[in-house]
Parts: structure tokens; sequence; C-alpha cells
């Protein structure tokens, strides 16, 4: 069963920046595509970053220019560094599976972390 832990979400001013973190277990870690989503209050959950096992990106055009994702296939870590972040940024953040090209939700069944709560104030 694939497990998720999120880690690294805070409080931090508009304009500033924060990198969040994500432990991958149970699964393949290295040939997997994956990516990072959000939550706000009241809204849907979306994705809004994907990386390849061999490092290609993609982004929803709200996050690009600002958010990195990123991966330590030694360490089974995917990483979100958002930069310049802006209130409506305010999220619970979580990893989970993906697929690219284009970028779009693949979530393994319904496995889920906890999530991380980032949230930005003005």
């Amino acid at each position: 069963q694939v497990q998720l832990v999120e880690s690294g979400g805070g409080l931090v001013q508009a304009g500033g920046s924060l990198t969040v973190s994500c432990v991958v277990s149970g699964t393949a870690f290295t040939f997997q595509t994956l990516g990072w989503y959000r939550q706000s209050p009241g809204k849907d959950r979306e994705i809004v970053a994907g990386i390849s096992g061999g490092g290609t990106t993609d982004y929803v055009d709200s996050v690009k220019g600002r958010f990195t994702i990123s991966r330590d296939n030694s360490k089974k870590m995917l990483y979100l560094q958002m930069n310049n972040v802006q209130p409506e940024d305010t999220a619970v953040y979580y990893c989970n599976g993906a697929t690219l090209r284009p970028l779009r939700s693949a979530p393994y069944g319904a496995s889920w972390g906890q999530g991380t709560q980032v949230t930005v104030s003005s």
C-alpha cells in the first residue's frame, strides 16, 4: 500500500518562500510520475505541479514561474519550492500520483496523506 507523508508547511508572508516535502513509500518511486495538489476551504482539490520519473515537469498556469517541483529518487522524496507566494496559495498541500501532458490527477487509489497546511498572510 502506498503511503504518503507531507511536511514543511507553515505561515509565510506574501512574497515569501516555502518548501514542502513528501516521503513516498510502497511504490516503485523512481518510475512514478508524481504531483503536488492543494485544497483550499470550500474548494475541490486541484493538481498544481507534476514531475515524471525522468524529471520532466509541468505546472498549472497559476503557479508557473513561481513554484518548482523536484524529486530525489535516492531518498524517495518529492519537493515543492514555492516562491513569491500569494494569499490565494493558502491551502492544504498533498502529494500523490499524476500524469503529464496534460497535467492531470492520477492518485494511488484512495491513498492520501494528511497534507501540510500552507498559510500566506497578506
